[in-house]
């Protein structure tokens, strides 16, 4: 009996760990034949996820750049070129809004309120007063190449077809029977431009006696009508309403009126002496921390250094600073002296002090009406 039993309990162990090697076989069978496909189907998986992911698109955006008034042209061009190329590099549309004025007027609106991202103004003081606001962090000047200023200017005479008044100097500004346009100095830059260049001019002439350049300086707004408040206000007095002799504008604007009015009317004259006007820009700190536009705005101000941004610049009779847009357009800026700001004057807010503050030798030198 014990016997029978004792290999009945034995064949019962052996049944069970034969069914149990059973099952685990069919399970290593079924593991093996689910495994692969498996992996099959998450390599798949992946390839078809990259296939079927598209970049993440970024929301539109839109920038708007606060600018003086002859530069209405050449930022029309360079927002279309912008825009494609930040599209295609980022695969975001950016829409850039232009605003135009004279240069101190500008500013001021900046502090006044207006949203501007970037600024592209006349001059350095129009920008400093931005930092001075809070509104742009100090050394604006480093963050982009040469001071900030992606390309150069300088001031010129634009004449009525065959220089009837015979002027060819800034001597001839004050002769009897000339009259001179220009913009105010108390708002436009380009308007300190043309001061300013001619008070270097009379100060070289003159063996650096300042006493000499200003009574020259003095002359020479004696033979000025009317102010206006812009560049383009003066441009506009003197090719359509006709009035004066000699227009002082920024050679952008002289070409410019020349090609738009026909070479038949104007002719431009380019002294011995100018000075080398250095338009800069600068991004808003305030306004592109609050509208997260910083890396947009960077990269817009950044473009106007490149091969395209020079030369649309040059296109639009603005002196390029890329020595390869230089050479291809060498013919179209005739060689000048120039002297810049810190050669004569120092830095801008010593010059804005002495020369455009309310008291300044501006106001002391020019009483409208006389």
């Amino acid at each position: 009996m014990r016997k029978t039993l004792k290999q009945g309990v034995l064949l019962g162990l052996v049944l069970l760990m034969s069914a149990m090697m059973a099952a685990c076989g069919n399970n290593a069978t079924a593991n093996e034949k689910t495994a692969t496909p498996a992996a099959n189907d998450t390599t798949k998986t992946v390839k078809e996820a990259e296939q079927d992911i598209e970049p993440a698109k970024l929301e539109d955006v839109e920038l708007l750049n606060v600018s003086y008034d002859p530069t209405r042209e050449l930022y029309e061009s360079y927002n279309k070129a912008f825009a494609t190329y930040w599209e295609k590099e980022k695969g975001q549309k950016v829409t850039i809004k232009q605003s135009h004025g004279g240069s101190g007027k500008q500013s001021r609106a900046v502090i006044d309120g207006l949203e501007a991202d970037v600024v592209t103004l006349a001059l350095g003081y129009d920008i400093d007063a931005l930092q001075k606001d809070g509104l742009i962090n100090e050394g604006w000047e480093g963050e982009f190449e040469l001071n900030s200023s992606p390309y150069t200017s300088t001031i010129v005479f634009l004449v009525k077809k065959g220089n009837p008044k015979g002027i060819n100097e800034w001597s001839d500004l004050i002769k009897d029977d000339v009259e001179v346009i220009t913009p105010n100095p108390k708002t436009s830059g380009g308007a300190r431009w043309n001061y300013l260049a001619a008070w270097g001019y009379a100060l070289r002439e003159n063996g650096n006696d300042e006493a000499k350049a200003q009574q020259f300086v003095k002359d020479l707004f004696s033979h000025v009508p009317v102010l206006d408040t812009g560049a383009r206000g003066s441009t506009t007095t003197f090719v359509e309403r006709g009035i004066g002799d000699v227009l002082l504008a920024w050679e952008n604007e002289a070409i410019l009126s020349i090609k738009e009015l026909g070479p038949d009317k104007f002719d431009i004259v380019y002294p011995t002496l100018s000075i080398l006007a250095e338009p800069p820009v600068a991004i808003v700190d305030k306004v592109v921390d609050k509208r997260g536009t910083q890396e947009v705005a960077e990269a817009y101000l950044q473009y106007l250094y490149t091969e395209e941004g020079q030369t649309i610049a040059a296109e639009n009779y603005y002196r390029p600073t890329l020595d390869s847009v230089k050479e291809k357009f060498k013919d179209n800026f005739p060689n000048v002296e120039l002297f810049t700001l810190a050669d004569v004057f120092g830095t801008w807010k010593e010059t804005q002090e002495k020369h455009f503050n309310d008291g300044g030798i501006f106001d002391q030198i020019y009483v409208p009406g006389k």
